[in-house]
């Protein structure tokens, strides 16, 4: 089976950008199996490209090699990254978009530096070219992971993207309002499994209250407010077959916290 190679970018579909990224991957490697995740994260955001990482990436077999360019800093003293984490091979600058992939315990990162990991002339603006997409086609071909460069051990993890305790609440931040209106948190259900009864805990953003966390939308009624657990084990709040993000004037960044009732 020919090797899995994800692209998640900011490029959108109108201009060659992505065009030229998958030739460049298939210039290295013509045999690649390319699979776009998305290619419509909002210019320049790094937390939208790391969620969609955390909910579609971990879909795919062991082995898979995830190439993402939301990038910023292209052309600045930001390091290219290959991240060996939750057996795939992850490939991104060092700007936060691989927190999902830092999270893992056993992850470990290294600077892009071997010279047969990128284009011999190295444009200032487009790295995902000529850097980022070689190093991501070598890595698919079998390339040691260890061998792209030195270790690093400080790379940039994305502080929104992981709940505080904060006496007896647990503080995170909404994150993504998805096409439904939905406003998905940081919070995972991993981080509530100690919190205790779901059915009690009251979920609270501005000056919206939610009692008790629910599992399919229809435990509430049309119209009225719903705190549960979506599909990527993250609390959201929604509202049954309308949208919260317009209901209640939340958005992304907007802390929401969980307390015991």
């Amino acid at each position: 089976m020919p090797a899995i190679v994800t692209l998640t970018t900011d490029f959108g579909t109108c201009d060659p950008y992505v065009g030229a990224l998958k030739g460049a991957l298939l210039s290295v490697v013509p045999h690649l199996h390319l699979l776009d995740l998305s290619h419509d994260v909002p210019p320049q955001d790094v937390l939208a490209g790391a969620f969609v990482l955390r909910h579609a990436a971990f879909e795919f077999p062991p082995d898979t090699v995830h190439l993402a360019v939301v990038d910023p800093g292209v052309g600045g003293s930001r390091r290219a990254l290959a991240v060996d984490a939750g057996g795939c091979r992850w490939v991104a600058p060092d700007n936060g978009l691989l927190s999902c992939a830092l999270a893992f315990p056993d992850a470990r990162a290294f600077e892009i530096t071997h010279p047969e990991l990128r284009r011999e002339s190295l444009s200032a603006t487009f790295h995902g070219r000529d850097l980022f997409a070689p190093a991501a086609a070598r890595l698919a071909a079998g390339f040691p992971v260890e061998n792209v460069g030195p270790r690093v051990d400080d790379a940039l993890f994305l502080t929104a993207t992981r709940p505080t305790v904060q006496g007896t609440c647990l503080v995170g931040s909404i994150i993504h309002a998805d096409r439904f209106g939905n406003l998905i948190s940081s919070i995972s259900g991993s981080d509530l499994a100690s919190f205790g009864d779901p059915a009690r805990l009251r979920v609270v953003a501005a000056d919206v209250t939610v009692h008790g966390i629910v599992r399919p939308y229809e435990e509430v009624g049309v119209g009225e407010p719903a705190a549960l657990i979506g599909s990527g084990n993250l609390l959201e709040l929604a509202l049954r077959e309308g949208s919260a993000a317009e209901r209640f004037s939340l958005q992304r960044g907007d802390r929401i916290a969980v307390e015991r009732s």
